[in-house]
């Protein structure tokens, strides 16, 4: 058979090259079935056809040669290109005939609008919460008469005692008020008991002195609060100085998770997001915190960013150090959407196979952004209502750079998917301020798209269910397009408030 018979012009054959090319070995066969083409076969078939547009060689089909022989580039001959044949019209793309299409398993979806959740993961370890420490100090100068049994690490209860300190001046100063209320004067019993509190005298220890008529030099040292004693610096007969640091004692009730989540995709946090966290120490039970703080700084050896989440900690069981997996939430956002196994990754550029009418085929450049449950949010290079191929798009893209079809730019020309082109949506965020069956008011952004500034107005509904679990004050992203019955929401979804 002739070259152009073993290279043919029917759907068919095209899904053998197909096949050939998945093989491995067109390259061999080609080379093989052109030596054994039959002279007469090849002149009746020329015949046929005409005069050939230019001859090609199907290893590199973009280079167009005026005469028939041998290809430059490959030891096999030159493919004539003939009038009439595939590729030669006009139409964008290459054609695959149905049934072929069918054999290689394509399926064609639609690009849609759809909620895109925000669900990320990653790890971290839980740490104390830094916001919730006592420091226990010397209010006077003194002596340690008595220490109890504490250690840095014990966890203690609220008013746990520390220490005896025996106070000198405070034992004066109580002698010397106990003496002028016995004088009966009330102003110089007043400034009396002035003194003691301005001494740093606990108002226990003054009440204890009213009580008993009695000078108490000598004070229990006590926590404020419960917790695990992170530094303890008193000890038995040791001297101590107004405002020396006697322990630190860090609070257990709520304790920190800090979370290392890659930068690239850190910006879709926000604080105040709810997380939710599993340990490994306690598998099966999960844990609800909100993001408190996101660390300014990001570590780079690993190039993430500390998110710091709060979680309480009831019955003390969080102990710093323990490993944690945490999944963020967040409120689902519209978005263009296609499913995640339609894109074709090169390393410099995605491309997605256009499916387009009368059996043609075209790849189209796009940009990606988030991707969550099996679907990727396309920022650029795709229309709503525009079909690609999510299966058996590499053995299309393959047959079109076979062909030498080029791929659709971002902002090129967008393909015909129905006899009346879709209306453009225009979007951005507003607040509800009424809410009826067929209309909504809205006060909303700008929309500089087509030079709206920031003001409320009301716009039809397109669907009266749109509207459902809304309600005044609600902040909501919106699309709307403009038919001459006048502005209409297409799409209406609420989002977490600032």
């Amino acid at each position: 058979m002739t070259p152009s018979e073993f290279l043919p012009r029917t759907p068919a054959g095209r899904a053998a090259i197909l096949a050939i090319v998945a093989s491995g070995a067109i390259g061999f066969g080609v080379a093989r079935l052109t030596e054994r083409s039959s002279a007469p076969e090849a002149t009746a078939q020329a015949d046929a056809k005409g005069k050939p547009l230019y001859w090609y060689d199907p290893m590199a089909p973009s280079q167009h040669f005026a005469k028939p022989g041998k290809s430059p580039f490959m030891d096999m001959q030159l493919v004539p290109k003939y009038a009439g044949e595939e590729g030669a019209d006009q139409a964008p793309g290459v054609r695959i005939d149905p049934a072929a299409a069918q054999t290689l398993g394509l399926r064609i979806v639609a690009v849609r609008r759809g909620a895109l959740g925000s669900a990320l993961s990653a790890t971290g370890t839980i740490d104390f919460n830094q916001r919730d420490v006592a420091v226990v100090q010397a209010r006077a100068g003194g002596f340690v008469q008595r220490v109890y049994a504490r250690a840095p690490g014990d966890v203690i209860a609220a008013g746990a005692p520390l220490a005896d300190l025996l106070v000198p001046e405070w034992g004066g100063a109580q002698a010397e008020y106990l003496a002028v209320r016995r004088t009966g004067d009330v102003g110089l019993t007043q400034a009396a008991r002035q003194r003691l509190t301005l001494l740093g005298m606990p108002a226990g220890t003054i009440a204890a002195v009213d009580r008993s008529g009695r000078p108490r030099n000598v004070v229990t040292i006590a926590t404020p609060t419960g917790g695990v004693i992170k530094t303890l610096g008193v000890r038995g007969g040791m001297t101590l100085s107004p405002g020396q640091t006697l322990a630190e004692v860090n609070g257990l009730g709520t304790v920190w998770l800090n979370a290392a989540v890659p930068e690239a995709v850190a910006g879709q946090l926000r604080p105040g997001q709810t997380a939710r966290a599993t340990l490994a120490a306690f598998p099966g039970e999960t844990l609800s915190g909100r993001i408190t703080a996101i660390l300014p700084d990001v570590q780079p050896d690993s190039r993430t960013l500390t998110v710091r989440i709060e979680l309480p900690n009831r019955g003390g069981h969080l102990r710093p150090g323990m490993f944690a997996s945490v999944t963020f939430g967040g409120s689902n956002q519209s978005a263009l959407l296609v499913p995640s196994e339609a894109l074709i990754r090169t390393g410099k550029r995605t491309l997605v196979m256009l499916a387009l009418d009368q059996g043609r085929y075209q790849p189209a450049e796009v940009r990606t952004g988030r991707e969550a449950g099996g679907d990727t949010e396309i920022l650029a290079g795709l229309s709503e209502g525009e079909k690609v191929v999510a299966s058996g798009q590499f053995l299309v893209d393959s047959e079109a750079s076979l062909s030498g079809v080029a791929a659709r730019p971002i902002g090129g020309t967008a393909a015909a998917v129905s006899p009346k082109p879709a209306a453009r949506l225009y979007e951005t965020i507003g607040r509800i301020e009424e809410i009826k069956t067929g209309s909504v008011t809205l006060s909303h952004e700008p929309v500089p798209a087509i030079g709206w500034p920031a003001m409320t107005m009301t716009f039809a509904l397109a669907d009266p269910r749109l509207g459902r679990g809304l309600k005044t004050g609600d902040r909501v992203r919106f699309g709307f397009d403009q038919p001459p019955a006048g502005p209409t929401v297409r799409h209406l979804t609420k989002v977490a408030s600032k």
